[in-house]
């Protein structure tokens, strides 16, 4: 599985990095990694519309899943059922956006690794890792735009990130159902868990970002706002 990684996603991953600052004007390490950003989201942009389409439609089924779990609230068993066959109906599955997210991860993974692995070796290209067609730049520069050190923690970077993260989440709870009484307060889990994402993912990409290298909160800030314009696009295109 190591093995499978480092070849299918952090070797790709090394080698595009090194390709972009080789041929980009100044060699720039910050906008190599913006830049792979940009292609890697681009890349996944069926997956991330489908898992943004699928959370929308959770939200706009939420009213008649209240509905559900009042009439059954005594069987809990019928109401199981009776959700079920709502999500079949509507086409809806309460995990499908999980698969986007873990995608996310893996890469987010294999690029902090590319960052440390360059910064641990004083930021000298390792040229067993490149392809036989990638030029070796020898020695990157660690500095974005001639002065921001991304070998660094950067407090700016993750405070953007966070804030970033925080409006992505926002503007995809925008429109869900507000619970009026205290039995539709009762336990939704997908409910509760949006609602401590609002301020949890924030929170957590704001400690990575000053426990980190600056890097990979410039990674995270680019990755976040390009979610956040695609989700935006995606949900005013749906409202008309």
């Amino acid at each position: 599985m190591v093995a499978l990684f480092h070849i299918a996603i952090y070797q790709p991953l090394y080698n595009v990095i090194v390709f972009f600052y080789d041929v980009i004007p100044g060699h720039d390490f910050g906008i190599a990694i913006i830049l792979t950003t940009l292609l890697l989201k681009a890349f996944f942009i069926p997956l991330s519309k489908k898992q943004i389409e699928s959370q929308k439609k959770m939200q706009e089924l939420q009213p008649k899943i209240k509905e559900l779990q009042k009439r059954h609230k005594e069987d809990k068993e019928a109401q199981t059922k009776a959700i079920m066959a709502l999500y079949k109906e509507h086409g809806a599955n309460p995990v499908s956006g999980c698969l986007p997210l873990i995608i996310q991860l893996i890469f987010l993974i294999a690029i902090y690794r590319v960052i440390i692995n360059i910064s641990q070796s004083g930021f000298l290209i390792s040229q067993e890792n490149l392809y036989f067609f990638i030029n070796n730049p020898g020695m990157v520069s660690h500095f974005f735009i001639g002065f921001i050190d991304l070998s660094k923690p950067n407090y700016i970077f993750a405070a953007l990130a966070a804030l970033a993260q925080y409006f992505q989440t926002k503007t995809l709870l925008q429109g869900q159902p507000t619970q009026q009484n205290a039995e539709a307060n009762q336990s939704d889990i997908a409910t509760i868990m949006n609602k401590q994402m609002l301020y949890l993912g924030p929170g957590l990409t704001f400690f990575i970002g000053v426990t980190f290298p600056a890097a990979l909160s410039l990674y995270w800030l680019v990755s976040t706002v390009f979610m956040l314009v695609q989700q935006t696009f995606i949900i005013k295109r749906k409202e008309f």
